[in-house]
């Protein structure tokens, strides 16, 4: 098959500008829009779990990306572009996007492993204990408030009755109930002054943190229920990557030059 001279021109215009429309998702006032771009947002959504890739997807993407490009070159053309606040919130955008790529590719660079989950998951239960406490207290705000309430108990008074005139409010109504927990859950020197305590003893001293002085009373104790290790697994793994994150960040800064 042979082409006429005309005929030839016109295929070879056609072939050459197949490639370019091909990039481009659209042009708006001569500004294309690359597939790329509408391939990325693709991605995104569908990384997300929010929808599957699909015609409707891509039409609807590329539908967003033209009405974004009007708005922006008619934005451009009433000169925002070079609003001082708008120039400060682009480069704070463009900081936070750039690194968080570079903080994304440390984490990939540096894997948890599964010995270093399992070693936290046995933290996390050294930690928390093999027991759970049912116990109640009753807030003073003095030392000497304190002892008079332990007298009070020894004399034959009811812990809940007493625990009506607790500054923690939030328990007083309920005897002073703290419900199931592990030591863990409270602050050092509550959880120690009780731990050592027998179903229905209380403190004998009263026990001093930063809200005020506590009398403590132990109801029942039973066995910790601890989630098996693959319930715990994403959050052990979330935790740890973001204590890598930070100890890069604290790395960078010990060698940054701040004046």
């Amino acid at each position: 098959m042979t082409f006429k001279p005309a005929r030839l021109l016109l295929a070879l215009i056609a072939v050459a500008a197949m490639p370019a429309f091909a990039q481009n998702a659209a042009v708006v006032n001569g500004k294309p829009i690359p597939t790329s771009r509408v391939d990325n947002f693709v991605k995104q959504v569908v990384a997300q779990g929010q929808q599957q890739d699909s015609k409707e997807l891509r039409e609807a993407i590329k539908q967003d990306l033209i009405a974004r490009e009007v708005m922006m070159q008619e934005a451009v053309k009433q000169g925002f572009d070079k609003n001082e606040l708008v120039k400060q919130q682009l480069e704070a955008a463009r900081q936070q996007i750039v690194v968080s790529a570079m903080m994304r590719e440390h984490a990939k660079k540096q894997p948890i492993s599964e010995a270093e989950i399992k070693a936290e998951y046995d933290r996390f239960k050294a930690q928390n204990g093999d027991k759970e406490y049912h116990v109640r207290h009753i807030l003073t705000e003095t030392e000497a408030a304190a002892k008079d309430v332990i007298a009070k108990l020894k004399a034959g008074a009811k812990f809940e009755d007493l625990a009506k005139t607790s500054k923690d409010t939030g328990s007083a109504n309920s005897g002073g109930d703290l419900d199931w927990a592990t030591p863990s859950s409270f602050p050092k020197p509550f959880a120690d002054a009780f731990v050592g305590l027998q179903k229905g003893a209380v403190t004998q001293t009263p026990v001093q943190t930063q809200n005020g002085w506590h009398v403590i009373k132990v109801d029942d104790t039973r066995p910790a229920k601890i989630p098996a290790l693959a319930e715990l697994k994403p959050q052990i793994t979330e935790s740890l990557q973001q204590r890598k994150l930070q100890a890069y960040q604290e790395e960078l800064f010990k060698k940054a030059v701040i004046k």
